[in-house]
């Protein structure tokens, strides 16, 4: 069964107005403005709260109030407000190579979107943390794509695609993909491991990520990044709840959990990186 969805929320969150045409400019304007507003995080998994996929619980929490998530969640969310756009869109999967670059026979981790239009094939991801792609890119091999932010390439081709982004002057691999359909039943055994195995890197490690224009702003633990397109990095360690607490409010915008769920783990978090609160 086809479920609601809430355009006008989903505008106002991200800060479109314009044609809603479902042209390549208009696919263009909302990928950039998606990772440039809704932040990728992973508090519920941290907290041991449930991510759920049904479009209510979507836009009750990354529209209402004001959280992010992660990849599941903010391209299931992409799919369904391009499908009721009348966007040609199916779900994919990927295996995630970033760090990992030898890990083709591992199993899927990752949701990414395939979009058509007139008669050309567009790759969608606003959910891949700090290296999220701000543009969609042409399934095209070996043509190096400019986004507001980096610059990617598609490599290989059928059956199997890799997805790579140029940082400084080297090409490093984010994941490999094939064009095959998922429906959205089959991505919660997915998202039921990455959001509840204690060995997930999401139960266990606070990564935010957020893209505006002109920079990206990353916190993996207590290590804020901010890097501008252009210049050196800027790093800060936060040393306490308080600070935490005011970047993921402040600087990423984020509408926080209780403090009485929150705060207790984000003393683990500043403990476990050596920090001790006084």
């Amino acid at each position: 069964m086809s479920q609601k969805v809430n355009l006008n929320a989903y505008f106002e969150r991200i800060g479109f107005a314009g044609s809603i045409a479902p042209s390549l400019a208009t696919l263009e304007l909302l990928h950039e403005l998606h990772p440039a507003a809704i932040p990728f995080e992973n508090l519920n998994p941290l907290l041991g709260l449930p991510v759920a996929l049904d479009q209510q619980s979507l836009e009750k929490k990354l529209l209402g109030e004001k959280r992010g998530g992660y990849c599941f969640e903010h391209n299931m969310l992409f799919k369904r407000i391009l499908a009721e756009l009348d966007y040609a869109v199916r779900g994919l999967a990927a295996k995630v190579l970033w760090n990992n670059p030898d890990a083709g026979g591992q199993q899927h981790s990752h949701m990414l979107l395939a979009v058509e239009i007139n008669g050309a094939t567009y790759i969608a991801d606003v959910g891949f943390g700090g290296l999220t792609p701000t543009a969609p890119l042409r399934l095209r091999a070996d043509v190096e794509q400019a986004t507001p932010h980096q610059t990617y390439r598609l490599t290989g081709g059928e059956p199997e695609w890799r997805l790579e982004v140029k940082l400084e002057q080297d090409w490093r691999p984010l994941y490999s993909f094939t064009t095959q359909e998922w429906a959205d039943p089959d991505y919660e055994p997915l998202n039921a491991v990455i959001a509840g195995d204690p060995a997930s890197p999401f139960t266990r490690q606070l990564r935010v990520a957020l893209s505006p224009k002109g920079q990206r702003i990353k916190l993996l633990n207590n290590r804020l990044t901010i890097e501008p397109l252009e210049g050196e990095p800027e790093q800060r360690l936060l040393a306490s709840v308080a600070e935490l607490r005011d970047v993921l409010s402040v600087t990423f915008g984020l509408g926080l959990p209780v403090a009485d769920l929150l705060d207790p783990r984000l003393e683990v978090i500043l403990a476990d990186a050596g920090v001790a609160e006084v």
